[in-house]
């Protein structure tokens, strides 16, 4: 499963989305720090084709973990060339400009 948090600011719809085994899961690697905080990611839990809505209406996207990024990937919202792996754990930011 996913785990999903959705902020609503004005127009723009955050989500941080993550692959639920990592909500809590803190890793370094040199000057690069992930911390997938309950705070931030833990929300509803959610498949992933749910996931696919979310990021298609989502104008700015944290995500984390590999099912999460791969979904965006297959989206084509993200370029499979620019995934951060921290630890080995990929980590992708959407911005969506309208």
């Amino acid at each position: 499963m996913i785990s999903i948090k959705v902020y609503k600011q004005g127009n723009d719809i955050l989500i941080g989305a993550c692959d639920e085994q990592l909500i809590g899961k803190k890793v370094e690697d040199g000057k690069f720090h992930l911390d997938v905080s309950k705070d931030f990611y833990d929300g509803q839990r959610i498949s992933i084709e749910v996931l696919k809505t979310y990021l298609e209406n989502a104008t700015i996207a944290n995500l984390v973990g590999e099912k999460t990024v791969k979904c965006a990937i297959q989206l084509g919202l993200v370029d499979p060339d620019c995934i951060l792996r921290i630890k080995g754990i990929p980590h992708a930011q959407i911005v969506k400009m309208l």
